[in-house]
């Protein structure tokens, strides 16, 4: 779940679970969501802890209350699991079909923008927004299965260099947001979309149901 307040400075996101698709798509399990997001962008709190223990409107009760209520309900564990607050000049969000949430925060505000770019993470989950934010563990052993394959190609040493340095730069763009071809139109980066609409993006966050979560 996630929504933009109308002003457009506010965004949250949440991930809310039960155990199976038939609560998922109970009509008391979506309101509870509901008044939770909508508890969340009123109040801004700093976790999950801190809007379940907050007040249910002027109800001398909390909304962790209301979840205990809803768990005898519909005979199923529902939990907060996690929870984004963001605020400046362009927020935006996304969410796919109840399972993927994305949160963005761009330098200026622009609606469309965020909200194409928003949908862009969710379809392809980028693991950053750029080279410099990626995991250098993750970059070093991503060289070490290239450099193990190209010399296994019998090639010099300096061509060897060429063919891991290539496989480098095609990597980095797969998997950092500036560097993707944006799903809306494949021609353009999302790095060039930015700069054609003279904005920047300065932080996103994508929640997948589920992910994480250990499976018996």
């Amino acid at each position: 779940l996630a929504r933009v307040s109308d002003e457009g400075r506010q965004a949250v996101m949440m991930e809310l679970n039960c155990e199976t698709d038939f609560v998922s798509r109970d009509e008391n399990f979506l309101s509870f969501g509901e008044r939770l997001l909508s508890q969340a962008l009123e109040q801004f709190p700093a976790d999950t802890a801190a809007l379940l223990n907050s007040q249910v409107g002027e109800a001398d009760e909390t909304f962790d209350a209301e979840r205990e209520k809803l768990i005898s309900k519909v005979g199923e564990n529902v939990q907060l699991r996690r929870l984004s607050c963001i605020t400046g000049e362009g927020v935006g969000s996304y969410v796919h079909g109840n399972r993927i949430g994305v949160v963005v925060k761009l330098n200026k505000n622009n609606v469309e923008l965020a909200r194409d770019v928003a949908m862009h993470i969710a379809a392809v989950n980028p693991q950053a927004i750029s080279a410099a934010d990626l995991d250098q563990d993750i970059l070093a052993k991503e060289k070490e299965i290239y450099l193990a394959q190209a010399s296994n190609s019998g090639k010099p040493d300096n061509i060897v260099e060429k063919m891991v340095e290539g496989r480098m730069t095609k990597y980095v763009k797969e998997v950092t947001l500036l560097g993707q071809s944006f799903v809306k139109n494949p021609d353009l980066t999302i790095e060039q979309l930015l700069k054609n609409n003279d904005t920047s993006i300065e932080f996103f966050e994508r929640y997948e149901i589920g992910e994480g979560i250990e499976k018996e």
